[in-house]
């Protein structure tokens, strides 16, 4: 019993030809290697420059517990000075990390640091970026971004072990109903086949991110990350041409996401219970089918 995880493709470099021929119209990953080599960034941020420069706003901090059924999916754990929180990541393994902070929102001179790989494909949503952080050991649970953009990740400072997996092993992976997330209960790094037998043969891939490598991950892919190192990434969103595409993400971001918030408020534990065992009864059903 297994999963079947293959390597993303990495390149130095691609053509705009070649990235949308093979990579954007099939949705596959890859890494590109020096995407990143004009951006300022790749030596200038370190941690005592993004210390200098915003340290003292207070962020919110996620850890690695079950989500709370009676919190919103982005509830924190914590809150600390961003630069604690680096002097942390610097000293120490921990799983706290920071999930969606914008320094550039206070710190404006840092748009001047990266390029959005326009030279690739259009469509780049953002102003202000999101940026992650996580300590030695962090991880990132197993989800799809909510808005279905494709991302470009770029990471820095460290190491990043990453597995993708393409949307349409969503049943089989235990996706939580009304969510884009799955069941917290498994370790996608050792799963527990007896536990959870529709993991068996689920195909996906894999890579190591490095100082300056970039993730392409199309729209809708599963991603697990975790921190080898005290690091930190950048992610840049552009939406996919599809119109279908456009239309289920609006649909994620109000009415699905507005419905499970109300349904957590009012019924929190009974519900969440609900919804986990609906996950497991349909993962089965998807694997007695030999979906996908």
């Amino acid at each position: 019993m297994s999963l079947s995880l293959t390597q993303i493709d990495r390149v130095d470099n691609i053509s705009k030809k070649d990235f949308i021929n093979n990579y954007l119209k099939p949705r596959k990953p890859l890494v590109i290697r020096k995407a990143t080599q004009s951006w300022p960034a790749l030596q200038k941020w370190t941690f005592d420059y993004l210390k200098e420069t915003v340290g003292d706003q207070l962020v919110p901090l996620y850890d690695s517990s079950k989500a709370d059924p009676s919190k919103p999916i982005n509830a924190s754990a914590a809150e600390m000075k961003f630069g604690d929180y680096i002097n942390l990541i610097q000293k120490e393994p921990t799983d706290l990390r920071i999930f969606l902070f914008d320094p550039i929102k206070h710190a404006p001179a840092l748009l001047d640091d990266y390029r959005s790989p326009t030279g690739l494909m259009g469509g780049f949503l953002d102003k202000y970026p999101n940026m992650f952080f996580g300590g030695k050991g962090s991880v990132t649970f197993l989800h799809y971004d909510i808005d279905l953009a494709h991302i470009f990740h770029t990471h820095f400072n460290g190491r990043k072990h990453v597995i993708l997996f393409d949307n349409k092993w969503s049943e089989r992976l235990y996706k939580i109903p009304f969510a884009t997330y799955a069941l917290e209960d498994y370790d996608i790094e050792n799963p527990d086949f007896e536990k959870f037998p529709a993991l068996n043969g689920i195909q996906g891939q894999e890579t190591i991110l490095e100082h300056g490598d970039t993730l392409f991950m199309p729209t809708g892919y599963w991603h697990w990350m975790k921190y080898l190192d005290g690091s930190f990434s950048i992610s840049l969103r552009a939406w996919d041409s599809s119109w279908a595409i456009k239309a289920k993400s609006l649909y994620n971001l109000t009415i699905q996401r507005k419905f499970d918030d109300l349904m957590k408020k009012n019924f929190r534990i009974g519900y969440m219970d609900w919804k986990e065992k609906l996950a497991i009864k349909r993962a089965g059903k998807a694997l007695a089918a030999g979906k996908p």
